[in-house]
């Protein structure tokens, strides 16, 4: 078995990998609050994608691209498939889109958290072995088929408590704080899909050329794509009205139509002549 490095440069990766988890999450979580108070379906169904793709493509997916680029064999050269790679983008983002839709449309329930946490984290654990899967190299992968149930489950529970956070976090400091454990969680559920994994090196004559785009190459490319959608996502979310602003908006609606129900029964009581008193003649 070839040696196997998770951690090529450092703390470098997991740190920068770690903060992408924390600002998809908290990202994320600020449009499901805005999701919450919003006044239509087409509304909140925006709102979902716009979760959708600050949870399933920056917390998650830009997290698992960030770390791999740790991620090295010995002897080996690495090379990703990018249709394959984009595929696993997708598959994130529409995971958790439906994932949100679930908990997101009637009454929030713990059924509906549950149900939409196994089919989230599911699919999580999928787009993980999935970008794995569009790793190529000069060898034979395998995984330990323990560690891989492991990965599975911590997905599934990580999963979970995020759609829960969606449906119940208001505060700020409270999401805050929400979004730096779900970090951890995403965290370790990468590393330990990636822990599960072992490579066998071919032979130096049966090696080949190896296709595809180094992660040095998708490294820009993705960088900006991430950068666009963080700054839409932080764009979003602050031109949107706060649950605050919408009451005070209608309370203002309150006092204004107050205010024109008085003038108008004022101003019809002006028109109306007031009946006079009868005086006999000769009086």
């Amino acid at each position: 078995m070839a040696d196997v490095h998770h951690f090529t440069h450092g703390l470098v990766t997991p740190g920068v990998a770690y903060g992408l988890s924390i600002l998809g999450s908290l990202l994320g979580l600020l449009c499901t609050a805005r999701m919450r108070t919003a006044t239509t379906g087409k509304q909140r169904f925006w709102w979902i994608v716009l979760a959708a793709w600050a949870l399933g493509g920056t917390a998650i997916w830009a997290m698992h691209f960030m770390a791999m680029l740790g991620f090295s064999v010995t002897g080996a050269q690495i090379r990703y498939d990018i249709p394959r790679t984009a595929l696993s983008a997708l598959v994130a983002i529409v995971v958790v889109g439906l994932g949100l839709w679930i908990v997101g449309f009637g009454r929030p329930n713990v059924g509906r958290v549950i149900v939409g946490g196994i089919f989230t984290g599911v699919g999580v654990a999928g787009m993980h072995y999935l970008g794995m899967f569009a790793m190529r190299l000069n060898g034979a992968v395998a995984y330990d088929t323990a560690l891989v149930a492991a990965s599975v489950i911590i997905a599934v529970v990580a999963a979970t408590v995020a759609l829960w956070f969606t449906v119940t976090l208001t505060k700020p400091l409270v999401i805050a704080a929400a979004a730096l454990l779900m970090g951890v969680a995403v965290c370790g559920m990468h590393y330990t899909g990636m822990a599960a994994m072992s490579v066998k090196l071919a032979a130096p004559t049966l090696a080949g050329a190896v296709g595809g785009a180094s992660a040095a190459n998708l490294l820009v490319p993705i960088g900006v794509l991430v950068l666009l959608v963080i700054g839409g996502l932080v764009f979003a979310i602050g031109a949107a009205p706060t649950k605050e602003d919408l009451e005070a908006r209608a309370y203002l609606d309150r006092v204004q139509a107050a205010r024109e129900e008085a003038t108008a029964i004022a101003q019809q009581r002006g028109t109306v002549r007031r009946p006079t008193a009868f005086t006999p003649r000769g009086k």
